[in-house]
């Protein structure tokens, strides 16, 4: 689980959270900070959600933009590739 470094710097408040009675004896059993892990997990759905709009937002340019390497190729071509 990655946890980023601007949680030790951001601002806390509490907050109510429904979560399930299983995970939560799981997350006691295993000493979890439940905070942190919730903080974490939200902080990934938000990027979740955050790309796959960006993604759909940029459907057209990404398509377009495989279309012409497809056509043309990349710009610069790496070492490794012969000519």
């Amino acid at each position: 689980m990655h946890i980023s470094s601007k949680q030790n710097v951001s601002k806390r408040r509490p907050v109510n959270l429904t979560i399930r009675e299983d995970l939560l004896e799981s997350a006691k059993s295993l000493n979890l900070n439940t905070s942190k892990a919730a903080e974490a997990g939200i902080e990934d759905a938000i990027k979740e959600i955050q790309t796959s709009k960006w993604l759909e937002s940029n459907k057209e340019a990404l398509l377009a933009h495989n279309l012409r390497v497809e056509k043309e190729g990349t710009l610069l071509k790496p070492d490794w590739i012969p000519e």
